[in-house]
């Protein structure tokens, strides 16, 4: 059973102030890190249940960028709920609350 993804409209932002910043460190270095969320997605919508970290949110890690994407699921509807996606260095309870 595949997983459909649903992003919350703050994770975009996450995701695009991190690509703005990647390129402003190197030409291309933001494209990168975009096609390691897209693919961090992929395995989600195959696979959801990773560790559950906190308050019943998922945390996934975005290898090479050190972010990880926390969401959670809903099984009997198949979804998966992106919340945001925070660098590894910050506090997610200083830096987001999306429930």
């Amino acid at each position: 059973m595949g997983f459909k993804i649903h992003i919350h409209p703050k994770a975009y932002t996450d995701i695009q102030k991190a690509v703005d910043y990647y390129n402003e460190q190197q030409k291309g270095l933001g494209e990168k890190f975009y096609k390691t969320i897209v693919k961090s997605f992929e395995t989600l919508k195959a696979n959801p249940y990773y560790q559950i970290r906190y308050d019943n949110i998922r945390c996934y890690y975005t290898n090479p960028f050190p972010f990880l994407i926390h969401f959670n699921i809903d099984e009997e509807q198949g979804k998966v709920y992106v919340l945001a996606i925070i660098h590894t260095s910050l506090n997610p309870d200083n830096n987001w609350i999306r429930r």
